[in-house]
């Protein structure tokens, strides 16, 4: 336990001043993210944060590996090799904007390597459901999957503190999963992305110093996304946890995606309708919305939990529960926000 302390704190303190450093260095080369019409921030802020949780969380993690051996090389290399692939194409976007194919086409190769290294999902347990088989049906929706949550989890990355913040409580809960299904390994890299992006926090926090940038959210999507799929090789029910751990962002996404396509709206092209940006829009400050989503992701963090437990029932109402006291939340927000307007 001494030893797992220390690499958490020292990750977090390397991360801490390795985001001083990023961020001095963003600004005398002119990195910086300038707003738009579609950004939640007003001025512009260095970007580069992210380059330290990726530097931070793989080093550390081949560190654990060499201590506890217990993944073999094709693992290993497919999931390093991925995850630098998606933060090179992702660095390179931030600092010169990539074409969304080329994009897509990185995302979906590092999705290949995983697949290749890994497997896909076999099967998947569902609250109040038997275990079913997924058979050829597993290659397509793992690719779906990993590339999907690397692009959502950019996506949610809008304000700050939310990015950062969600991955402190899934790093979290991966390392008290990788615990109960007897996977030292998972239980560490899930500390060291919670150290890391502490670490970042203490910059990101709003009103934000310094971003995280694509490199820093795809690489995080990508990590959230491959775990379950490492884990799931040992325990089925590891899938439905794993989407559990990052619940509020694969929520608001596929929510957004849903509605926009049902209102007959190109689900490619820009906008400003997630839920946490119609939060911000009818006057929620950052820091408050970020609090929702940390209470959101404590929540379904438990319900992860109780999934694992065997709660199947608990975690089938309590997801439903979240969902609609997430979307009522957003309603009354909005009608609040619409009264006001009506009354001025």
């Amino acid at each position: 336990m001494l030893g797992i302390a220390a690499l958490f704190i020292g990750a977090c303190a390397l991360s801490f001043f390795g985001v001083t450093w990023v961020t001095k260095w963003a600004e005398q080369r002119n990195w910086l993210a300038i707003p738009n019409l579609r950004s939640s921030h007003v001025h512009p802020t260095p970007l580069g944060g992210g380059l330290v949780i990726v530097s931070v969380t793989l080093l550390g993690f081949l560190l654990s590996v060499w201590l506890h051996p217990d993944w073999s090389w094709q693992v290993l290399l497919a999931y390093m090799l991925g995850a630098l692939l998606v933060a090179g194409v992702s660095w390179w976007n931030d600092m010169r904007t990539l074409p969304v194919w080329l994009r897509l086409l990185v995302h979906g190769l590092a999705a290949g390597l995983a697949i290749w290294g890994i497997g896909a999902w076999q099967a998947i347990s569902l609250p109040g459901f038997v275990q079913f088989k997924l058979a050829w049906l597993g290659v397509p929706i793992t690719l779906v999957w990993i590339v999907g949550l690397t692009n959502a989890y950019n996506f949610m990355d809008g304000i700050d503190g939310i990015a950062g913040s969600q991955a402190i409580v899934a790093g979290l809960g991966w390392a008290a999963l990788g615990s109960l299904i007897g996977q030292p390994l998972l239980s560490l890299l899930g500390l060291l992305i919670a150290a890391s992006n502490l670490g970042f926090l203490g910059h990101n926090w709003p009103p934000a110093k310094v971003f995280m940038g694509d490199v820093g959210s795809a690489f995080l999507g990508y990590s959230f996304a491959v775990l379950p799929i490492i884990a799931s090789q040992m325990d089925y029910r590891a899938a439905l946890a794993g989407i559990l751990l990052v619940w509020p962002f694969v929520f608001d996404s596929v929510f957004t995606i849903l509605r926009r396509s049902l209102r007959g709206e190109s689900i490619l092209s820009a906008h400003r309708t997630h839920l946490y940006q119609r939060l911000i829009i009818v006057g929620q400050s950052h820091r408050n919305v970020t609090l929702i989503y940390i209470v959101l992701a404590i929540s379904s963090a438990a319900l992860a939990m109780a999934w694992m437990r065997g709660r199947g029932v608990l975690v089938a109402i309590g997801s439903v529960l979240l969902f609609l006291a997430t979307w009522g939340f957003v309603l009354q927000q909005e009608s609040t926000d619409l009264g006001r307007s009506l009354e001025d």
